[in-house]
């Protein structure tokens, strides 16, 4: 009960503060499994999209969210679970598997289950490119991948860190895409990046945000090389 309290709570305040405006809604089945994937501009996103869609949306979290001691830890606690984030360790070298198998038992049970298939935030607003989780997934569970656009929420947050800004926020949804033509392929990789590619560039037409054929964290990768050599030179 404790869960519903602190999620009308929290959903009032954000309704308030930043008018999220919801586009294609009607496009999410309301019942079965269905994967929704979005792109990742800030760790506010999940909030949002747990706020505009009727039923419960599981997500993928880091444990330290869950695990920090003390009153800021159980106050995390609360935040993301009522977000409906699920903690694994993503740090250990089976974390991809983890994740990939929470999804799979959540998706099996019926429910709906959100994931950016980024694998991270944005570096810098713009879109990058997929990892074929979600395609695995879609391939294991049958399950229709719902595409999704968060537009606005890096103006709420910039940078992704800082206190939230107040500031209008549109959440779009795609018609659903379904990959039965692949049935039994989900180990295939040529197949699986097919699968990611079309999911990303639903993403991208209902974003509009610009394509960019590296991954997030190649990119964050690089960033960072180069402005530890430029203090270097400094």
């Amino acid at each position: 009960m404790s869960r519903i309290i602190l999620k009308a709570i929290l959903g009032l305040l954000m309704r308030v503060l930043f008018r999220p405006k919801v586009e294609g809604a009607e496009n999410i089945p309301e019942s079965g499994p269905v994967i929704v994937a979005g792109n990742h501009l800030t760790f506010l996103d999940s909030l949002f999209l747990s706020l505009v869609v009727k039923r419960q949306v599981f997500f993928i979290g880091k444990d330290e969210y869950v695990t920090t001691p003390g009153l800021k830890g159980r106050l995390m606690a609360a935040f993301f679970t009522t977000a409906g984030m699920i903690p694994v360790d993503r740090d250990g070298g089976r974390g991809g598997v983890a994740a990939l198998m929470t999804g799979r038992r959540v998706l099996d049970e019926g429910k709906v289950f959100g994931i950016y298939p980024e694998g991270t935030r944005s570096p810098d607003g713009r879109l990058y490119r997929g990892r074929t989780g979600v395609a695995r997934l879609a391939l294991m569970t049958s399950a229709p991948v719902v595409p999704c656009a968060m537009i606005g929420t890096d103006r709420v947050q910039p940078g992704g860190s800082g206190r939230p800004r107040i500031s209008q926020v549109t959440v779009r949804f795609g018609k659903p895409l379904e990959f039965s033509r692949y049935e039994g392929m989900d180990r295939d990789r040529y197949v699986l990046r097919a699968v990611t590619d079309e999911v990303m560039s639903e993403v991208m037409r209902l974003s509009g945000q610009e394509y960019v054929d590296v991954y997030a964290t190649k990119a964050k990768s690089a960033a960072a090389a180069a402005t530890a050599e430029h203090a270097k030179a400094a």
